[in-house]
This record gives C-alpha cells, sequence and structure tokens, in this order.
C-alpha cells in the first residue's frame, strides 16, 4: 500500500510541477485591470506624466518653480502648483510624454483650448519614426464637432466643462513618446496627464494605434472609407464618426463593411444600416417627440446631435461611437473598412449621399504597421 501511494505520488509530481510554473507564469502583471482582477497584488509600478512631473520620476512632482501659474503661486513658494500645464507655440508641436518600458499607458486625461481639429494628438511605440496614434485631439475623444458632447462610455469619457479622459490600455516594451502639434495661428494652453504601469509586457499583447479620415463632401455612389491598408495581426476594436448630413431627409442607411484577410470585391461581414451598426434603430427616433435622441452608453453612443438653429449654424450633424469591446473584428494578414452613405428618394429608391464624414479608426496589432495616409491640411481638417 505505502508503495503504491508513493508510485502514485511520483507519478503526479510532474502534473504538480507544472501547475506550479503555470501558477508562475500567470502572475498578475497589473497592466490592465478591471472589477474582475483589482483585488490581486502586482509588481507593477505606478507612475504618472504632467506638467508637474514632465519625467514621471519617483519623488519628483510638485518641484516646479516655474510655470503657467507661477505668478498666481507667488507668495506661496514650491508645491502650490505652479506648473499644472504648458503652452504649444503656433505651429510647432510639443512632447507630452516619453517613457522607457516595458508598461502601458492606462489612462490619459486633458483639456485643450483653442480649435480641437487643429490640434493634432500622436503617439509612437517603441522608436517608431511614424506615429501609431495620430488623430485631431476632439475626434480622439469622440468629440470630434469642435464642442462638448458628454460621453459614458468605458474606453472614453468626456466630463464636464471639456475634460477628456481615454482608457484604452497602451502596452509598450521599449517606450512611448506622445506629441501634440498646434496647427494653429495662435497659441494653445494644455492641462494633461498620462498614468502609466511600467511591468513586463506579455508576448502577445498588440500595440494601440487610431488613425483619422475625412471626406468632404463624399463623392457620389462612393463608399466612405474609415480604414484601409491595415497590415498584419490583430484585432479592431473601435469607430467614431462626424457626420454632418448635406441633404434632407434620414441619411443612415448604408451599410458597414468589414474586408479581411484577402476580402476583394465582398467583405467577411456586411452590417445592415448605419443606425444598426452602431446599436440602434429607427434613425435614433424618439417616436414621443419626433426628434433624434441622443445616448451614451459603455460599448456605443451617439452623443452628440447639432440641430439647426435658423441661422448660421445651418445643418444637422452627428456624432457617434462604436467600441468592439466584447466582439473585436480578428484579422491575420490585413483589414479594409467602409460605410455607405444612404438616403432615399423621393420614389422609394436609395439616395447615395455626398455628405461630410470624419471618422477614427481605433485597433490593436503587431508591429510593424502600415504608414498612415498624410492628415489633411489645417483648411481641410477645419469644422465650424
Amino acid at each position: 500500500m505505502k508503495l503504491s501511494v508513493l508510485t502514485l505520488l511520483l507519478s503526479l509530481s510532474p502534473i504538480f510541477i507544472a501547475a506550479g510554473l503555470q501558477a508562475q507564469k500567470s502572475a498578475f502583471d497589473g497592466l490592465s485591470t478591471d472589477m474582475q482582477n483589482l483585488f490581486l497584488l502586482s509588481n507593477a509600478k505606478t507612475r504618472s506624466i504632467s506638467p508637474e512631473n514632465f519625467t514621471g520620476e519617483k519623488g519628483k512632482g510638485g518641484m516646479a518653480t516655474e510655470g503657467t501659474n507661477e505668478r498666481a503661486a507667488r507668495g506661496l513658494g514650491q508645491g502650490w502648483k505652479v506648473s499644472p500645464s504648458v503652452d504649444i507655440d503656433s505651429c510647432s508641436t510639443l512632447t507630452l510624454a516619453e517613457i522607457q518600458g516595458p508598461g502601458a499607458i492606462q489612462h490619459i486625461w486633458m483639456t485643450v483650448t483653442g480649435h480641437w481639429r487643429h490640434t493634432i494628438l500622436r503617439i509612437y511605440w517603441d522608436g517608431e519614426t511614424e506615429p501609431s496614434v495620430e488623430c485631431p485631439v476632439g475626434d480622439f475623444f469622440a468629440c470630434g464637432w469642435g464642442k462638448y458632447a458628454q460621453v459614458n462610455s468605458l474606453p472614453v469619457t468626456v466630463n464636464p466643462g471639456s475634460a477628456f479622459n481615454c482608457y484604452w490600455v497602451m502596452p509598450f516594451r521599449k517606450s512611448c513618446k506622445v506629441t501634440m502639434e498646434n496647427l494653429a495661428d495662435r497659441d494653445i494652453r494644455v492641462y494633461y496627464q498620462v498614468d502609466y504601469a511600467l511591468a513586463p509586457v506579455p508576448e502577445d499583447a498588440a500595440y494601440f494605434h487610431a488613425q483619422f479620415r475625412r471626406s468632404n463632401p463624399l463623392p457620389y455612389k462612393t463608399d466612405y472609407t474609415i480604414v484601409d491598408g491595415i497590415r498584419g495581426w490583430g484585432h479592431y476594436v473601435g469607430t467614431y464618426m462626424c457626420w454632418g448630413v448635406n441633404n434632407t431627409g434620414w441619411w443612415g442607411e448604408g451599410e458597414i463593411k468589414f474586408f479581411m484577410d484577402g476580402d476583394k470585391k465582398f467583405p467577411t461581414i456586411c452590417g445592415t444600416g448605419t443606425e444598426d451598426y452602431f446599436c440602434g434603430s429607427y434613425n435614433f427616433e424618439n417616436h414621443e417627440i419626433r426628434q433624434y435622441q441622443e445616448f451614451s452608453t459603455p460599448y456605443t453612443g451617439l452623443p452628440q446631435v447639432i440641430r439647426p438653429d435658423g441661422v448660421y449654424n445651418s445643418q444637422q450633424r452627428f456624432g457617434l461611437y462604436r467600441w468592439h469591446i466584447t466582439d473585436p473584428v480578428r484579422f491575420e494578414k490585413d483589414l479594409r473598412v467602409t460605410i455607405q452613405a444612404l438616403g432615399w428618394r423621393n420614389d422609394g429608391r436609395y439616395l447615395p449621399l455626398q455628405d461630410d464624414i470624419s471618422s477614427v479608426a481605433y485597433w490593436y496589432q503587431k508591429e510593424p504597421h502600415a504608414r498612415f495616409p498624410e492628415l489633411p491640411d489645417r483648411d481641410y481638417l477645419e469644422v465650424r
């Protein structure tokens, strides 16, 4: 009996050893937190970059003696909110953060003066010379029409009075650089904070990307391209769109299409309508008051409806987001995403629209990524 028990234990020992190794391997890294793992300890180091600590170094915050609020802090001395913001000169670029990895950005907060379409956010991973994120700041934070809209979603929130927040987890292995370009002919002021964790990044962690596009007006009988030219292995995680209607009537009959991994004329995924893709129905209409109904939820929303005022605010315009958090669109080689702009003719046929459409595509992929199309110039970017 004793011998058989010993034999059994010896036979099971490789299983126990493997289980122990697996437990060590799967220890919580602290880079991506939620309510399911918030109680777990990790060896990640929490750091934060802001105008009060440009490097994020431990014990180096609040040391400024010069800054945008030095006059307000006069007489109080060091440590009394001397440098809460930065000024970016007209037609210039400022580096907001440089971080040495490995680690991950976990949260970005900022509020920006000036024209949001003329303020370009860029993020570079691991020494890239071409950005993985390139987008006007308002559009990146789902406020592309240049004015405040309250957004209550999981990865992006916009809070009163103009506070941009992003919770996309953005891992990097060697380094990260965040810059902001001011295209305007006036200086702007930026208050910001980049919160991140330093820890080893899992081998299967992909890099975050975001790309902006605009077509104004969309050529007749042409699908709008949300993103094209993605090459590599990854998954698509979100769409934000600014839709400026240049016609009367309903504008959202068009279908979204995901062409992946060699799809040519026809896509693998084809939606049933614009409001359907953004998880609404029947024109986003409140049928009691016969008006568009704004909404903002964790995964999808129509947070912004700009209504004509009868004078200079003459066009109907809409801001919409759809986050693929529970249903990422996975691709192994390539991805292209388009959407149709369709209304109705008087005789009941579809009317291809020529609207003012802008978008931001969000995705994760292994590097290297394909080079982004060149951003339009300042005049083409502008919205009013």
